[in-house]
């Protein structure tokens, strides 16, 4: 079980979109300067999340993106799983057969797993996702500093400060 690099785009990019339409289609383009997402890749991860009816597209001047549902009715999982992103822990795919024909000494573990991470970001929606501050870590542990939302260009410049 890995959130790849796919998934983790498609929700960002989700987000960006959320936060962003009530002004109008958003671009693919805006999308990827924003948050340095490659814009081929982005027209990749659209269509998918198009094909599952979680986004739509505006043609014309002024077109991009728009969301096709309400952004309390979408969730992570719905995100992940549309972009093909599989959510399994276990080494054999769920099909119980980890060792040749039968099932290794953790496969139960990982299953759980599973349930429990698919019902997290199942739970989770795209609404309580746009909006939220950002929490920074202070060198003193225990002192967080709620920041508000970030450009993409400013979310940039405050990761490189913070590797």
């Amino acid at each position: 079980m890995r959130l790849t690099t796919k998934g983790r785009f498609a929700v960002t990019a989700m987000i960006d979109l959320a936060s962003r339409q009530n002004s109008g289609p958003v671009t693919l383009n805006g999308i990827s300067e924003r948050q340095r997402i490659s814009l081929s890749y982005l027209e990749q991860l659209f269509g998918r999340l198009r094909r599952c009816n979680l986004v739509r597209s505006v043609r014309g001047p002024g077109g991009g993106y728009r969301l096709a549902r309400e952004m309390d009715e979408i969730t992570v999982t719905d995100i992940v799983l549309a972009v093909d992103e599989p959510l399994d822990a276990t080494r054999c795919g769920g099909r119980s057969n980890c060792n040749n024909t039968a099932q290794c000494m953790t496969h139960d573990l990982w299953t759980n797993l599973n349930r429990r991470m698919f019902d997290y970001l199942d739970s989770v929606t795209l609404g309580s996702l746009v909006g939220r501050p950002i929490y920074v870590s202070s060198c003193i542990p225990g002192e967080e500093q709620a920041m508000p939302p970030q450009t993409g260009q400013e979310q940039g410049q405050l990761q490189a400060r913070m590797v």
